[in-house]
C-alpha cells in the first residue's frame, strides 16, 4: 500500500488533526516545492554553463605532427602548430569563442631576460598566425609574461636576485605589439609587474592596435596550484626561488582589489582571477566593485586534482568538472579558462543534440 505524505506526517508526529507543525514553523513557505521535479528545477535555475563561457588554454611546442602528453595533466597534450590548428578548428566547430596559447620553446632560446619574446617568428607568434589563417572566427589570447622565454623560470627580467619591474614592463610592452602584429586578438599580461597595463595599452595604441583588447591577470596569487603548468611549459626545473615579490599573497583579498583597481584605471578591458576555485570570493568582489567582464582561470593544479581523483574512482569526474565550472558563474564570472573546455563543449553539444 502506498502511503500519502499526510499519513507519514501523522505517524511521525508532525501533523496533529489538521495542524501541521512544519507549516506553522515555516509559515507555509516550503523551499522544496520548487525542487520537486526536473522541470521545476530547470525553470528556477539561476546560473547556466554554456559553451560561450569557455576559453581553452593550449600548449604549443616546436616541430610537426607532435602530440606530447603532459604527464601531470591527464588528457592534456602539448601540440605542434599543425596539430594545434586542427584542435582550434574543432574548438571553433564546438562553439568555443577563444583559445589561449602557451609556448614551450627550446631551452637554447631561453636567457636571463627572455629576449626571444621579441622575435617576430617565435613559437607563440607562429601559432597565432597559423590559427588566425586557418580559423579566423576563433579568438586568440596570448600572454606576454617572460617565464616561457627565461632560463630561470621567472616572469620578468632577473638582475642578480631581483625581478626588475620597469625593464620587464618595457620588454613585455614591445612583445605585446609584436603579438598583436601576428594577429593576437587579446593580450593577457600575467607577469604582475606594476604599471604594465597602462604601458601596454599605450604601446598597442601607438602601433595602431586600438582594437586589440587587454585581459589583465588582475589578481594572480602566489599559489601552489601552478605546478603542472610549469611542467607543461618546461619551467618547473628552472625556477630559482619563488614569485612572492610580484604575485599576490593568498591571504590578501583587499590588496587583490587594489591591484585590480589599478588595472582598470590603466585601461584593462577585462579582468582575470588566477587561480580560480580557491578564490571565488575574489571573483565576486571584483565583479561587484568594477562591473567589468571577469574571467577565472581554473589552473593546472585544479584540473589535475579533479582528474587524479576521477581516475582513482573517488569522484564522478564529469559531474565535478561541471559543478566547479558552474561555481564560477555563480561567483559572477563571465567566462572561465579551463583545460576542461573541450570536454565540456563536447558534453554540452551532446546534451543539446
Amino acid at each position: 500500500m502506498i502511503r500519502s505524505e499526510k499519513h507519514i506526517q501523522q505517524e511521525s508526529g508532525t501533523m496533529t488533526g489538521n495542524r501541521n507543525i512544519v507549516d506553522e514553523i515555516t509559515g507555509h513557505r516550503r523551499m522544496r516545492r520548487n525542487r520537486k521535479a526536473d522541470w521545476t528545477r530547470r525553470l528556477v535555475q539561476e546560473n547556466r554553463l554554456t559553451v560561450d563561457d569557455l576559453i581553452w588554454p593550449a600548449f604549443v611546442v616546436p616541430g610537426t605532427n607532435v602530440v606530447d602528453p603532459v604527464a601531470a595533466m591527464p588528457g592534456v597534450n602539448r601540440l605542434s602548430v599543425d596539430k594545434l590548428v586542427e584542435a582550434a578548428k574543432e574548438a571553433a566547430d564546438l562553439g568555443i569563442p577563444a583559445i589561449a596559447t602557451f609556448p614551450n620553446i627550446d631551452m637554447s632560446l631561453r636567457d636571463e631576460t627572455g629576449s626571444h619574446c621579441l622575435a617576430a617568428n617565435n613559437l607563440i607568434n607562429e601559432a597565432t598566425r597559423a590559427i588566425k589563417k586557418a580559423v579566423p572566427n576563433i579568438g586568440v589570447i596570448t600572454d606576454v609574461a617572460l617565464d616561457p622565454f627565461t632560463n630561470h623560470g621567472h616572469d620578468g627580467v632577473l638582475r642578480g636576485d631581483v625581478i626588475v619591474n620597469d625593464e620587464t614592463v618595457e620588454l613585455v610592452a614591445k612583445a605585446a605589439v609584436i603579438q598583436a602584429d601576428a594577429g593576437s586578438d587579446i593580450i593577457a599580461p600575467s607577469e604582475m609587474m606594476d604599471g604594465r597595463i597602462g604601458v601596454i595599452r599605450r604601446a598597442l595604441d601607438e602601433a595602431g592596435h586600438q582594437n586589440v583588447g587587454i585581459m589583465a591577470y588582475a589578481t594572480k596569487f602566489a599559489s601552489a596550484f601552478y605546478g603542472p603548468y610549469r611542467d607543461a611549459i618546461g619551467t618547473g626545473g628552472l625556477l630559482k626561488g619563488d614569485k612572492k615579490t610580484y604575485y599576490i599573497d593568498p591571504a590578501n583579498g583587499t590588496e587583490a582589489l587594489r591591484d585590480a583597481a589599478l588595472d582598470v584605471e590603466e585601461g584593462a578591458d577585462t579582468l582575470m582571477v588566477k587561480p580560480g576555485l580557491p578564490y571565488l570570493d575574489i571573483c565576486w568582489r571584483i565583479k561587484e566593485a568594477f562591473g567589468l567582464p571577469v574571467f577565472a582561470y581554473q589552473v593546472s593544479g585544479e584540473y589535475s586534482q579533479i582528474k587524479a581523483a576521477a581516475l582513482n574512482g573517488w569522484i564522478d569526474g564529469e559531474r565535478v568538472m561541471l559543478e566547479t565550472l558552474l561555481a564560477f558563474k555563480r561567483a559572477g564570472c563571465d567566462g572561465i579558462l579551463s583545460y576542461f573546455a573541450m570536454d565540456v563543449a563536447r558534453h554540452l553539444a551532446k546534451k543539446g543534440s
